[in-house]
């Protein structure tokens, strides 16, 4: 239970949020917003976290060592079931949830080494190191980026399996070459144009939820 909400509070600042709230945690878990509160009370008296109300919640140091144990047991997990057992990127994240409690650091070791010491999982995530550092991720986030500019996916959020597949079916992924031309909020979509294998290029509508899921790394020019 708590390296599930550590990892879920350490997720949420890795991707630029600020001190996650109780009501967000409830609706991640999908539990009740007093039983999230309960056990904030006690990652916070075992030293795992600060709950400030109305300023959320935030990882101390020991907290950000668990958590970040924790994601690099998920990520690797979710390498290896892809690499190894034929996984598609949509179908992992539910796996590693349960896997990720089970697994031994030696099964872990070896897993990372079978792999070659991967850096980053099959949606482009930065795996930590064994001593907690992070490879460098150098994308942006897809909601971030002004109309005009390009770049390449670098990294995609596996939190929606649908959203995964939906982005299958546009023939985005990791690797694809984007050019954001517009931001329409009425229509709740972002048009891209993608880059297709043969140096054609095609406009795609993009759903909003894209904006979060999707980093880009900028081109050099």
């Amino acid at each position: 239970m708590a390296e599930d909400y550590v990892k879920l509070i350490w997720k949420a600042s890795e991707r630029g949020g600020a001190g996650l709230a109780t009501r967000d945690i409830a609706a991640t878990l999908r539990v009740s917003a007093s039983t999230v509160s309960g056990n904030l009370r006690k990652l916070d008296r075992d030293g795992l976290i600060e709950h400030t109300p109305y300023y959320g919640v935030v990882l101390t140091p020991l907290g950000q060592q668990v958590a970040v144990a924790m994601v690099r047991r998920h990520r690797l997990i979710e390498t290896f079931l892809v690499q190894r057992l034929g996984y598609g990127w949509d179908e992992v994240h539910t796996e590693a949830e349960a896997l990720e409690h089970a697994v031994s650091e030696t099964f872990l070791d070896r897993v990372d080494a079978d792999l070659g010491h991967p850096t980053h999982d099959p949606h482009g995530d930065p795996i930590p190191r064994a001593d907690g550092s992070l490879p460098e991720s150098p994308g942006a986030l897809l909601g971030t980026i002004e109309p005009g500019a390009c770049g390449t996916v670098d990294r995609v959020s596996d939190d929606d399996p649908s959203l995964l597949r939906y982005f299958d079916e546009l023939g985005v992924g990791l690797g694809t070459h984007l050019r954001v031309e517009r931001v329409r909020d009425y229509a709740g979509v972002i048009a891209v144009s993608r880059r297709t294998s043969d140096g054609e290029e095609s406009l795609v509508d993009l759903p909003a939820a894209a904006a979060s899921a999707i980093w880009l790394a900028p081109d050099d020019d």
